[in-house]
């Protein structure tokens, strides 16, 4: 026999179209933001790449590319380390071990790094590795001493063949080479030239190290056999040193194409921080929307749960029936929702992949894990917001409801309230600690602060909702009738009125931070570097600059001071005590310090000596990032070179214009043996007094592309691309998302409000006067939101950029414009159409005449 409450739902789904509609579609959003990040999440745990270079080497063996920080002890240990900037490498005496283990028939050294020839770049290897990289010659022989071969599309760009000589550009400068053959590439992309094993180290700048080395057993020895030998020759005595100074790792099977691609590391951690930190950040607006969304709905159907009372329904029975509404409503709409949430995932890693964010080889993986978890998240968000909001309906006398229904409690409720107001204070609390952090903490400390004011928010909502309807209704009650009227009307409906509030807060909260995040970080680069580049002119070109571009730019005529600057990155230890981490920083390499640094770099020096910068074992610091590492002037930084490589310079200066130009300054000659390929990124030069500047600029034109200060800053903007585009997306997502969540909840206000709007009709107000009233509802709306928002934003922003930059943050004024009227937009779009659609509905069903 059927249920009775199952019958229910199933008649309330079917002739309360409008409120199931609008859960229905809140449900809809959900799941297709959660899926899309569940996604990237799991692509991120599972990303790999399978091998194509080492195909034929079934052992590699490669450095760790994590640099460790062990923090903690016994039980709380843990590992604060990151993947290293560049690319860790093995010492290359390490050859002579793997060569003398049982089972090894072969053992190659290989050396990766770029160089360019005049048609543009290559990618240079050495030879030693080509017969376990599917390499073999097609004309001439292999290389000795200054030769080298090329592949098929290499000599075809150079215009060569074998015998013939060329000119190379390698990072230490240029080499006249003879190509001794022509080779056809196993998988290599794009033009190739191999180098004897001893030249290429050389010509890399790594003369005792290696990338890796490649292992083909004997006959007869598996793999997995060879690489436990392996691990076993490594973990010896005379072995032991070399393996922990290399942290050597040994690979096989579809691990050798994680040790091929270098970026997948930093790949796997972007896209676990994306899915798992935004996916987050989603899944809690998610909750907060279709939570409101769903009470809104439960809460209009209060005349109903009152007369089911009366007739003698139950508590258990009104509960079972919203708990069978979710299960007909909910898994439908999480369904559908994760269709286009695997749409949004396809594209989002489609985008990061085209900015070279991730590695081409990597794969979006998409398995029924998140979709489902999607659906149940929306499931539970569901069926929880409806018990509790059917909770006082189910529970209290009838008559106490048939009494409830015809007017809105004011009394607020003794839970949420609380709750809401610890929240709150959360949330104020946390600000004050993160406007005394610094650096990564400060960020930290403010994404907490967002998300509890979201709670409060979210938890005080009729309250906050009633306290605006009565100061922006004061200006209202002083005007036309149909304001009035929307005055009166916001403060008798306050639960309606937060339910339409929360989503804008929410797109306004999340939008304004992540995207003004950006504007701030970008406004304080942006004057730091025009104050901090003062030279004259600025060398640079797209793949770099070989190191003997500086030499040759001091000695052109007119040049009083040419500085070269290699930019990379570095790992530093911030935090104290149990709570450390190694955060990743800005580098440069200066070719000399002092007074010739400071002709061309303003770093704006704060404490120490300008004129100790540059010179060996020293290193100058950004004064926030100082404050993050908890170091000063006199201490030992340390840090992690490129490729892991710990070093522990003194500290001679901490400066201000760190985010501008480099967070840490440090020796050309400490950076460059531990990059992959040392080309500077710019020569600063500084003219000689009286010298004319438009003819030094077209000598200098001969070493690179030549600017000035604005070029430079032009450069560094690209590698903040990405950064850049995902903050933007992220708040295009959560923006959008929020956007069409106030939207249907407004829907669902005036729909719901059909015999109210008739009423007014027949006691006399006009069409117009109805749809004022009704616009005037929604302006007070988008202006609450927005200003909740904004405030929420401001609490958050101004402790984060004062610890991430030491400003206050930078919100363009017509970029804001934009945000709140789009919002006014949208709400005012979301109510007026619905009205006149209710009224027109009205005007038929009384046979009234429209005015």
């Amino acid at each position: 026999m059927r249920s009775p409450t199952n019958g229910l739902a199933r008649a309330a789904v079917r002739f309360k179209p409008s409120s199931f509609v609008g859960t229905f579609v809140a449900l809809f959003l959900a799941a297709l933001v959660v899926s899309a990040c569940g996604i990237l999440l799991e692509t991120g745990i599972r990303a790999s790449a399978s091998p194509r270079r080492y195909a034929d080497a079934p052992v590699v063996l490669a450095a760790d590319q994590r640099s460790h920080l062990p923090v903690g002890q016994g039980e709380d240990r843990y590992d604060g380390g990151a993947p290293v900037p560049d690319r860790a490498r093995l010492d290359a005496a390490l050859l002579t071990t793997v060569a003398r283990t049982p089972g090894v028939a072969a053992a190659a050294p290989d050396v990766t790094f770029p160089v360019r020839g005049d048609e543009g770049p290559l990618t240079a290897h050495g030879w030693g590795a080509a017969p376990l990289t599917g390499v073999t010659l097609t004309a001439g022989a292999a290389p000795r001493g200054g030769e080298v071969v090329l592949d098929g599309a290499a000599a075809r760009a150079l215009g060569v063949r074998p015998g013939d000589r060329t000119t190379l550009t390698t990072p230490d400068g240029d080499r006249e080479v003879r190509v001794a053959g022509v080779a056809r590439a196993g998988a290599e992309a794009g033009p190739t030239v191999w180098f004897p094993d001893d030249r290429a180290r050389e010509a890399s700048g790594h003369s005792d190290r290696v990338d890796a080395i490649l292992v083909r057993p004997t006959s007869g020895v598996t793999p997995d056999r060879l690489a436990d030998r392996l691990k076993k020759a490594l973990d010896e005595p005379r072995g032991a040193a070399a393996r922990a100074a290399t942290a050597a790792r040994v690979h096989t099977g579809e691990d050798r194409g994680g040790v091929e691609e270098s970026g997948l590391a930093g790949a796997k951690e972007m896209l676990v921080a994306l899915g798992g930190s935004f996916g987050g950040i989603a899944a809690a607006v998610a909750v907060f929307t279709t939570a409101g969304t769903v009470a809104l709905s439960i809460g209009q159907r209060g005349r109903e749960f009152a007369l089911l009372r009366a007739i003698g329904a139950t508590p258990w029975q009104i509960r079972r029936s919203v708990a069978t509404e979710a299960l007909l409503v909910a898994p439908a709409a999480g369904a559908l929702g994760c269709l286009p949430g695997i749409a949004l995932a396809h594209w989002w890693f489609g985008q990061l992949k085209e900015k070279g964010a991730i590695p081409a080889p990597v794969e979006l993986a998409v398995s029924w894990i998140p979709l489902v978890s999607a659906v149940g998240a929306g499931l539970l968000t569901s069926l929880l917001a409806g018990l509790v909001a059917a909770r006082r309906p189910a529970r209290i006398r009838p008559g106490q409801a048939l009494g409830e229904a015809a007017v809105e409690r004011l009394r607020p409720g003794w839970i949420r309230t609380p709750l809401g107001v610890a929240a709150l204070v959360g949330g104020v609390a946390l600000a004050g600690v993160a406007a005394h952090e610094s650096g990564e903490d400060a960020a930290n400390a403010a994404l907490g602060v967002v998300m509890l004011f979201m709670l409060a928010v979210a938890l005080l909502g009729p309250v906050i909702a009633r306290c605006c309807a009565w100061l922006l209704g004061l200006p209202l009650r002083a005007g036309s009738a149909p304001a009035a009227l929307a005055s009166a009307n916001s403060r008798a409906n306050a639960r309606r009125l937060a339910s339409a509030i929360t989503p804008i807060v929410l797109a306004m909260a999340f939008a304004s931070t992540l995207v003004f995040l950006h504007t701030s970080e970008d406004h304080v680069m942006t004057e730091q570097r025009r104050a901090g580049i003062v030279a004259d002119h600025v060398i640079g070109a797209p793949e770099g600059l070989p190191a003997d571009t500086t030499a040759r730019a001091a000695a052109t005529p007119g040049v009083a001071t040419a500085v070269g600057v290699l930019r990379t990155g570095v790992l530093v230890p911030v935090g104290s005590g149990a709570d450390r981490w190694l955060e990743s920083a800005s580098a440069q390499g200066v070719s000399s310090g002092g007074r010739d640094l400071a002709a061309v770099q303003d770093l704006d020096v704060r404490t120490g000596r300008s004129e100790e910068i540059g010179r060996p074992g020293t290193v100058a610091v950004d004064s926030l990032l100082a404050r993050s590492a908890r170091v000063k002037v006199g201490d030992r930084l340390d840090l992690r070179l490129p490729d892991g490589t710990e070093l522990s310079p003194r500290i001679v200066a901490t400066y201000g214009r760190g985010l501008g130009l480099s967070q840490v300054t440090l020796a050309r000659a400490a950076l460059a043996p531990h990059v992959t390929a040392a080309y500077d990124g710019d020569v600063l030069v500084r003219a000689e007094h009286g010298v004319d500047r438009a003819a030094l600029a077209a000598r200098l034109a001969t070493l690179g592309e030549v600017g000035d200060a604005d070029g430079y800053a032009a450069g560094e903007d690209e590698d903040r691309a990405v950064n850049a585009w995902a903050n933007t997306t992220m708040a295009a997502v959560l923006a959008g998302f929020a956007a069409v969540s106030a939207a249907n909840t407004l829907v669902m206000t005036v729909l719901d409000r059909r015999r109210e709007l008739g009423t007014l009709r027949l006691v006399g107000s006009t069409r117009r006067q109805v749809l004022g009233m009704v616009r005037w509802e929604a302006l007070l709306v988008a202006v609450a939101g927005i200003a909740l928002g904004t405030a929420i934003a401001l609490a958050t922003l101004v402790p984060m950029m004062r610890g991430l930059t030491g400003e206050d943050p930078y919100i363009p004024p017509l970029l804001y414009a934009a945000f709140a009227g789009a919002t006014v937009a949208v709400g005012l779009a979301a109510t007026s159409l619905p009205a006149r659609a209710a009224l027109r509905s009205t005007a038929l069903a009384t046979g009234g005449q429209k005015r």
